[in-house]
């Protein structure tokens, strides 16, 4: 599809097309829970570094029930498939 085709699924904040192209590569490591995650919106990182990272959101490949831009899956950083990554900024 078109980037922004599907304008009625944009965020509150303005960002579209969060899923169902690629997933998105995001800083943190992968982890089973929330407990113990930063509660500043800080990415959570291991140390040292374990070699899997978090992606958000699926790829084309991925059932309907994965295509939401919170969903959580992790790969190793040498994975190639459908990832791209997820941007953004600190107000």
């Amino acid at each position: 599809m078109p980037v922004g085709s599907k304008p009625d699924g944009a965020s509150p904040y303005g960002a579209v097309d969060m899923a169902g192209n690629v997933s998105e590569w995001v800083e943190d490591d992968v982890h089973s829970s929330y407990t113990n995650a930063p509660s500043d919106g800080s990415a959570w990182i291991n140390e040292p570094r374990s070699g899997s990272r978090t992606r958000r959101g699926g790829d084309k490949y991925a059932d309907a029930s994965e295509l939401v831009a919170t969903r959580r899956s992790g790969a190793y950083t040498g994975y190639t498939g459908k990832t791209g990554f997820r941007c953004c900024r600190s107000p």
